[in-house]
Parts: structure tokens; C-alpha cells; sequence
């Protein structure tokens, strides 16, 4: 049996630093960042869709999404904003399952789903168990203001605008806190791991 682990947690909570630990180990990770560029490349279903609905302006001349572009169209307009989601959001999911479809047919012992809005999308049912990297708010501030060299308040809006993380540590199977050193958390990491009888 396979375990499908879904890795979450929150802006600046340092679910990329674990993410890259359990590539380390040899453990496959299905990055959902990663997937939701991928399916608006050339060529790809979701960005013909998202021309014919937002118009060729929102690509640059290459051919390429233009992200910013297309961002400041949905920014204020809610109803196009769900648009665009209901393109993306199930062109991201049905490459996710492809993708998990193939390692399980390949008898991985256990797959890592990266899931940044796992709780938000409503994706929990999609894995096993459940892994939130979690850091106290005044470190995640700290260091998404150091990150993008934002402001106290746009730092603040943009963790408010997500599940708060200690209501998905309430729904975790096992948490991670990386308020620590890299190597704390790597060493909990594995802690979990054998504990999940991933590695012995």
C-alpha cells in the first residue's frame, strides 16, 4: 500500500524547505505550485481556454501567460476571478491524480502531495494523511515582510487571506514546527516518517 502524504502549511511557513527534505530522501513530491505553471504553458488546454475568455492581452508576445497581466484583470472583478479558477483549478487537479495515478502504478511506497491550500481547496480527501509545517505568526511575518519586502500590513493581509495555521494544525495527522533550524525540523521530519513506517 501506498501512503500519499499531503504537505501544507502557509505563506512563509517554510513548506518548501520540507518539501525539498523529502526529495532529499528519495520520497516523490507532486508540487502543486509547480503544476499550476505547467498547465498554462503554450500549448496547454487551460491557457487556450483562458484566452478565449480574457482575450489575447493577457499573454505577452511570445505566446506565454502574462500573469501580472491577467492578475490585475481578476484583481477586482470577483466573477472573473472564479472564472479563471474554474479553469485552472481542475486542469492543476487532473494532473495532480495523473500524476499520483503513475507513481502508484509504479508501487512507490509513499508519495508527498504538495498542497499549499489543501484545507482551502478542499483537497484533504485527495491523501492519506496530512502534514502542516507550522511557525509561529510573528516569525511567518517576520519573514515573508524579509521575503518579498513588503510591509507589516501587506505581510498581515496576505497570511489572513489563508486559513489561519493553527486551525490546520487542528486537522493535521502530524505537524512540523519549523520555528527551529533547518536541522530540527528535518530531524521531525524523520521522526514522522518512521513513525508512519515510511522509513524504518
Amino acid at each position: 500500500m501506498t501512503l500519499v502524504i499531503g504537505l501544507t502549511g502557509s505563506i512563509s511557513s517554510g513548506k518548501s524547505t520540507v518539501s525539498s527534505m523529502f526529495k532529499d530522501i528519495q520520497i516523490p513530491v507532486i508540487d502543486a505550485d509547480q503544476i499550476s505553471r505547467d498547465v498554462v504553458e503554450p500549448g496547454e488546454d487551460a491557457l487556450k481556454e483562458i484566452v478565449s475568455e480574457f482575450g489575447r492581452d493577457v499573454l505577452f508576445p511570445d505566446g506565454t501567460l502574462n500573469r501580472k497581466k491577467l492578475g490585475s484583470v481578476i484583481f477586482s472583478d470577483n466573477e472573473k476571478r472564479k472564472k479563471l479558477n474554474s479553469i485552472v483549478h481542475p486542469a492543476i487537479r487532473k494532473r495532480m491524480l495523473e500524476q499520483r495515478e503513475s507513481y502508484l502504478e509504479n508501487g512507490e511506497p509513499c508519495i508527498v502531495m504538495d498542497i499549499p491550500l489543501l484545507f482551502e481547496s478542499k483537497l484533504t480527501h485527495m491523501v492519506d494523511k496530512i502534514l502542516v509545517v507550522y511557525v509561529d505568526e510573528y516569525v511567518q511575518l517576520e519573514r515573508l515582510m524579509e521575503r518579498d519586502n513588503s510591509t507589516k500590513e501587506e505581510a498581515l493581509e496576505r497570511i489572513q487571506s489563508q486559513i489561519a495555521l493553527k486551525e490546520k494544525v487542528k486537522q493535521a495527522d502530524a505537524v512540523i514546527d519549523n520555528n527551529g533550524s533547518k536541522e530540527a525540523s528535518y530531524k521531525q521530519l524523520r521522526n514522522i516518517l518512521e513513525k508512519w513506517q515510511v522509513l524504518s
